[in-house]
């Protein structure tokens, strides 16, 4: 008879009559496994090399946004809002009216102004004939004096030859009527040339009342001009092309000067792309650019535009003061403008959509 099985544990107790042997493992299993693991291996090694030489060559960063110059209308008068003829998100072309204000009261100013312009202009036109007038009095006043003056000159000439004749042919009284002659004569030459210099100053006169006049004229011209360009400015237009939004106004509200009615978002946008410090090493403008948009998850063609002249943190409202306190050295941020170099299309893009750009530095 044979020996009984022993357990496993060494003991006499004989083993279970229906045990089954283990199956052994079929090599080409042995092998499959091994042909994956190393294919997977093969597979990682060859991927990670790609990575490697692709992220030599390339730089992007999540921290991209789109950007553009938003155009904040806003109102140069204050008035009430007569008439919002926009709507939210609409698209508008430069030129085309966005909101109304009331013009009644400017209509009344102009009014007002232009009465007074009128005014200036009739005390203008008066004071040019009361020029008139007094240059008229100083020939007139030069005319005396000449008349004057060749009086005193006959006058004296006959007090000349009375006193030059013999004695005895002319009586006393008649060189005595000569002599009164000649002097009051002479006496009406200095009243004559004191009342031409009295006319020369009315024209003088009336010369600077018309420079004031003129001057007045000017004036209100000004503020007619001035009152006109308010009353435009009731109307609010559209500086250039863009989209409606951010809409603040509503028929019936008060608004008050430089106050934003409107932002209009233009079609030409951007992408601000703030890299690491870094990754500024080979970056340079020009460079080519795939710019994914997150919205649409598409990928657009861009390039490098320039490079901000210092980090995001130092522009910020509130820069950090690293010569104060503990300092922690932080990799900073430079803002990276990149452009595109096709046209979107129909895609909506607008400030704050998120994008990642990819840079070929290399």
């Amino acid at each position: 008879m044979g020996e009984p099985s022993l357990t496993a544990d060494g003991g006499g107790a004989p083993a279970a009559k229906n045990a089954v042997p283990a199956a052994p493992v079929p090599a080409w299993r042995w092998w499959a496994t091994r042909i994956a693991l190393a294919v997977v291996v093969v597979g990682a090694l060859v991927g990670g090399a790609r990575y490697w030489v692709w992220s030599f060559h390339h730089e992007s960063t999540d921290d991209a946004f789109i950007d553009c110059h938003v155009v904040n209308v806003s109102s140069r008068v204050a008035g009430r809002v007569h008439q919002v003829l926009v709507a939210d998100n609409q698209v508008v072309a430069a030129g085309d009216t966005l909101v109304e204000l009331d013009p009644a009261d400017f209509r009344a100013r102009l009014d007002e102004a232009e009465a007074s312009r009128d005014e200036a202009r009739g005390k203008l036109s008066q004071a040019h004939a009361q020029l008139a007038v007094a240059e008229a009095s100083e020939a007139q006043a030069d005319a005396d004096t000449v008349a004057a003056r060749a009086d005193a000159s006959l006058a004296a000439a006959d007090l000349a030859r009375y006193h030059a004749t013999t004695s005895g042919a002319v009586s006393r009284q008649a060189v005595d009527t000569a002599s009164t002659a000649a002097a009051r004569s002479a006496a009406q030459v200095e009243v004559k040339v004191k009342a031409r210099a009295a006319a020369a100053a009315q024209v003088q006169l009336a010369r600077a009342h018309i420079e004031t006049a003129q001057a007045a004229v000017e004036t209100a011209s000004a503020t007619v001009e001035q009152v006109r360009l308010q009353l435009s400015y009731t109307t609010i237009h559209a500086k250039e092309d863009g989209r409606v939004t951010n809409k603040d106004v509503m028929e019936g509200d008060w608004v008050q000067v430089g106050q934003t009615l409107i932002a209009l978002v233009p079609s030409q946008v951007w992408v601000t792309a703030n890299f690491k410090e870094t990754q500024l090493r080979y970056m340079r403008p020009g460079q080519p650019v795939t710019i994914h948009v997150d919205a649409y998850d598409r990928d657009f063609r861009g390039r490098v535009d320039s490079i901000e002249a210092g980090s995001g943190a130092f522009f910020s409202l509130l820069p950090p003061e690293n010569a104060t306190g503990n300092y922690v050295k932080v990799v900073q941020r430079v803002p990276v403008k990149i452009v595109f170099e096709e046209a979107v299309g129909d895609v909506l893009l607008g400030p704050g959509m998120s994008v990642e750009p990819v840079v070929q530095v290399r």
